[in-house]
């Protein structure tokens, strides 16, 4: 099953990033919802927000050594829902981390207008992390197993 979560929401940010770039220069942006949501395409070199630009290679580092931690934490006896956090978490990494090898940036395009550009590797690891923080509080601590970083 997790398989299939990080499948799935891998390849769903590759084709949406292709489908942007393949169709909108840096910088143009495309609105849907006029002044709402638009469509435009950012190279972010930094990590959310735009925050220390230019540190591809820490990026790089940084999100291999989370990877290799989720895969160790995923072979562990953790309850349905922590796997599935993980799951989405590794998915989004796998994600921006394919952008920083291959362009050295990621390729954000999700635009509401009131908050920092986006992608779905970046939702992922945001709904991924907030489930995550949720399941380990909200449940009695005898019934859940965390995961070990």
């Amino acid at each position: 099953m997790i398989q299939i979560i990080v499948i799935s929401i891998f390849l769903i940010d590759r084709l949406s990033k292709y489908l942007i770039i393949s169709n909108l220069l840096p910088g143009q942006s495309l609105p849907l919802l006029k002044n709402i949501f638009h469509l435009t395409l950012v190279q972010n070199k930094g990590a959310a927000f735009g925050v220390l630009r230019n540190q591809v290679p820490f990026f790089i580092f940084i999100t291999i050594l989370a990877i290799i931690l989720i895969f160790c934490n995923l072979r562990n006896n953790l309850s349905r829902p922590v796997k599935i956090c993980l799951g989405l978490i590794l998915a989004g990494a796998l994600g921006n981390l394919m952008d920083r090898v291959f362009f050295g940036y990621v390729i954000d395009f999700i635009d509401f207008r009131i908050w920092p550009v986006f992608n779905i590797a970046d939702s992922a690891i945001t709904i991924g992390a907030i489930f995550l923080v949720y399941t380990i509080f909200k449940k009695p601590q005898s019934t859940i197993h965390h995961p070990s970083f």
